[in-house]
C-alpha cells in the first residue's frame, strides 16, 4: 500500500510552513518552490502563483492520484503539478515532492552536470550520484517524465537550467534532504576553485549506502 498522508488542516499548516522555511533558510526564493505530499484521496499541492505568507490551509490544491486536475476554483495547482502527480504514482514507497531553485544545486544544473561520489552523503539521494535530469520546458509531461524515470530508484536529482527536487518518507524527510542537496552542490563547487575533488570509489559509496538505511531524520507523521 503506498505511503500517504492525513489531508487535516495539521498536514496543510506543514506544508505552508515548509515553504515560509525553504524561503527564509535561503534555499528557495519568490514562489518558484512547491511542495506535494500524498492523501489518500489524490495528491495535494501548493497553488500556482501565491506568496507563502499569503497562503491558507484551505488554498491548497488536490489533484487526482492520476490524470489530469479538474480546476473549480479561482486557484490552480503548482504549474508543475505533473511532475509532482508522476514520482509519487511511480514511488509508493514515498509520501512528499519538494521543489525550488536553490542557488548552488541550480548553479550546477546550468553548467547541466551531475553531483557525483564527492562526499558521502551522496548516498542520502540513493546511489553514486545525484542525477540530472535533461532539460525540458517547465509544467510540461516531457519535464515530468524524465524527472519521475530519474527518481525511479533515487530521491533527489538536479533538472538541468531549472533547479532541484527531492521526496522523502515523510514531509521532514524531502526537507532534510532538500537542505543536504544544497550544501552538497555548494562544497562540491567550492572544491573546485582551487582544484578537483577526488571522488569516493563505487566500492566506498556501496559500504556508505549499506549503511545509510536508517540515516536522517526518523520517520514522522509528516
Amino acid at each position: 500500500m503506498p505511503l500517504y498522508l492525513a489531508d487535516t488542516t495539521k498536514t496543510r499548516t506543514a506544508i505552508i510552513d515548509a515553504c515560509r522555511w525553504l524561503n527564509s533558510s535561503g534555499l528557495n526564493q519568490g514562489t518558484s518552490g512547491n511542495i506535494s505530499v500524498r492523501v489518500e484521496d489524490g495528491v495535494l499541492l501548493t497553488p500556482s502563483g501565491i506568496p507563502y505568507d499569503d497562503m491558507r490551509p484551505e488554498m491548497l490544491q488536490l489533484i487526482p492520484h492520476d490524470g489530469s486536475p479538474e480546476i473549480t476554483g479561482p486557484l490552480r495547482p503548482t504549474t508543475e503539478w505533473h511532475f509532482h502527480q508522476s514520482i509519487l504514482a511511480a514511488r509508493s514507497d514515498i509520501a512528499a515532492v519538494v521543489h525550488g531553485h536553490p542557488a548552488y544545486a541550480t548553479a550546477i544544473s546550468m553548467q547541466r552536470r551531475s553531483i557525483p561520489a564527492c562526499h558521502y552523503m551522496v548516498a542520502a539521494f540513493g546511489g553514486n550520484d545525484v542525477p540530472l535530469v535533461d532539460y525540458a520546458t517547465f509544467g510540461t509531461e516531457r519535464l515530468s517524465k524524465l524527472v519521475a524515470e530519474a527518481l525511479s530508484e533515487r530521491t533527489g536529482c538536479l533538472m538541468a537550467n531549472h533547479g532541484a527536487i527531492t521526496c522523502g518518507e515523510t514531509l521532514e524527510k524531502a526537507l532534510w534532504r532538500f537542505e543536504e542537496l544544497e550544501h552538497l552542490a555548494r562544497v562540491f563547487l567550492l572544491s573546485q576553485t582551487n582544484g578537483e575533488p577526488v571522488l569516493l570509489t563505487d566500492d566506498e559509496m556501496q559500504k556508505v549506502l549499506g549503511a545509510f538505511v536508517s540515516y536522517g531524520p526518523k520517520t514522522g507523521e509528516l
